[in-house]
């Protein structure tokens, strides 16, 4: 009998000035759909803030069902960033985003 990998979760936080809003909104989805497709993504919700006084106003949100999920899914999309000469660190820079990105297991009590 196998046991199941527990999931590992992909948060990552922004803060986007509202000049950057539309460029980056662009990018999130195009990846939110390649995210969606790949094995193993479980769920892919992209949340834009509505009120609140915190300071990221998109917060990414992916459940993978394994760590080997999560590393194959960033292999392929490092593999695809390279094909089409994207540099994510020059384009947060650039759009003077602010990013906050880690993986998160669940909390078990």
């Amino acid at each position: 009998m196998s046991v199941a990998s527990p999931s590992v979760y992909r948060v990552d936080k922004f803060v986007v000035p509202a000049a950057a809003r539309a460029e980056f909104m662009a990018r999130v989805a195009m990846i939110k759909g390649m995210l969606e497709a790949m094995p193993g993504c479980r769920q892919n919700l992209v949340l834009e803030q509505v009120s609140g006084p915190g300071a990221f106003n998109v917060v990414t949100f992916v459940e993978w069902e394994s760590a080997g999920a999560l590393e194959s899914a960033k292999a392929a999309v490092a593999a695809c960033y390279k094909e089409m000469n994207f540099n994510p660190q020059e384009a947060v820079t650039r759009l003077g985003i602010t990013a906050d990105m880690a993986n998160y297991s669940l909390f078990a009590a």
